[in-house]
């Protein structure tokens, strides 16, 4: 896995990233847009990890802390080169971005309906919070 490069996005990357979650990323959210991305990458530029293998985008993860939560958001892999370490090297990345900002505990957002994706991060060591329930309330339409 030598040949994997674990950096923080670009505002240059912006495209290809918001191309890549359209194949590697399960579901859609209000804020996957170029707005979007580049308001998180602006706030907090470390915040969206990329992986690459070769020059070519096959892994990216969310992880934002705001002071006092770790969230996780967008953990996605190139379908061909999953089960290859991958999302492993991207977990490992945003955890240790969280140590280094104090944070004391990673939550993330999983689609009920993503069962490859729960494998994931079970395998990660994550497990699901049953007695918690998201709740939202969109802001713009």
């Amino acid at each position: 896995m030598n040949d994997l490069r674990i950096r923080a996005a670009a505002p240059e990357d912006l495209d290809a990233v918001l191309a890549f979650w359209k194949t590697a990323a399960e579901g859609t959210s209000i804020s996957d847009d170029r707005a979007g991305v580049e308001r998180l990458i602006a706030r907090d530029p470390e915040a969206l990890i990329l992986a690459e293998r070769d020059g070519e985008l096959v892994g990216t993860v969310i992880a934002g802390f705001d002071g006092w939560r770790c969230h996780l958001y967008r953990l996605a892999v190139d379908p061909v080169r999953r089960r290859q370490g991958i999302g492993s090297a991207l977990l490992t990345a945003a955890e240790e971005r969280f140590v280094r900002l104090g944070g004391r505990r990673g939550d993330a957002m999983v689609l009920a309906r993503n069962e490859t994706a729960h494998h994931a991060w079970r395998a990660a060591g994550y497990t699901p919070e049953e007695h918690w329930r998201r709740w939202v309330k969109p802001l713009v339409e």
